[in-house]
């Protein structure tokens, strides 16, 4: 875990897809430390997509770590654990009770969590198998598979100040993710809004109407660290990566 006053992060955004082209303006030379979760048949290649830019070129060094890893204790040795895409449940089954607990005591100590599609509802405060780290819970459950295209999301004021100081609107690819709103759990702090859904995908017998105006992006505090989670996939090719890497850096800094 990393002290705001180690770096100043400046990211330049300069092609038409705003793929991510970065500069790193550092007191030190050490990279944000990212474990990047992943284990056999998690039917994701969301680490693969996040080891193209969570690179030293850009600030990082990512490394992938495995359910064993977690529950060994390693996320000691890192700044945030990604999270990617795949299936919440599988994930939060991967871990076990013994890597969920480890997981929420990273981030009460201090680490950052960063949760993309499924790492999203892993990390919601919704389900039995949730780590409860994030005062969320999901919209039109039963009609979670709702499919998979690109849709547009509109950056609030603090998500412009946290993740792009360029633009308020991208295009982004969405497979299924979570759409955000607040739970009421007392023992958690509510979450800040960084993105909303602008238009939407129903099908498979989800109901029109009912994704716009969800929440796409949400950060919050648990315990000591931070926790930021991005219900599409800005990952993938066209990304934008900018918005990940720069949720990465905010989760990577204790206040």
């Amino acid at each position: 875990m990393r002290p705001v006053s180690q770096f100043l992060l400046i990211v330049l955004f300069v092609s038409v897809c705003s793929s991510l082209q970065s500069a790193v303006i550092a007191d030190e030379e050490t990279p944000v430390r990212v474990a990047i979760f992943n284990f056999p048949k998690s039917g994701s290649k969301g680490h693969e997509n996040l080891q193209r830019f969570l690179i030293p070129e850009n600030g990082f060094q990512s490394t992938i770590i495995s359910p064993e890893e977690i529950q060994d204790g390693q996320l000691k040795n890192f700044d945030v654990v990604v999270m990617p895409g795949g299936s919440g449940s599988g994930q939060a089954k991967a871990l076990k009770p013994e890597g969920r607990a480890a997981v929420r005591t990273f981030v009460k100590n201090g680490g950052g969590y960063v949760g993309i599609c499924a790492g999203a509802y892993l990390a919601s405060s919704h389900y039995s198998w949730s780590l409860d780290i994030i005062n969320a819970r999901v919209w039109d459950r039963a009609h979670w598979k709702r499919g998979q295209t690109q849709v547009s999301i509109q950056l609030t004021p603090s998500g412009q100040e946290v993740l792009s100081n360029t633009k308020s609107k991208y295009n982004i690819y969405y497979s299924n993710g979570p759409l955000l709103v607040p739970d009421n759990q007392p023992d958690l702090p509510g979450y800040e809004v960084l993105a909303s859904f602008e238009s939407e995908v129903a099908r498979n017998g989800a109901p029109a109407e009912a994704m716009t105006g969800t929440h796409a992006i949400i950060r919050s505090k648990f315990g000591s660290g931070r926790v930021i989670c991005f219900s599409p996939h800005a990952e993938t090719k066209n990304g934008p990566h900018s918005l990940i890497a720069t949720g990465v850096y905010w989760a990577a800094n204790q206040e």
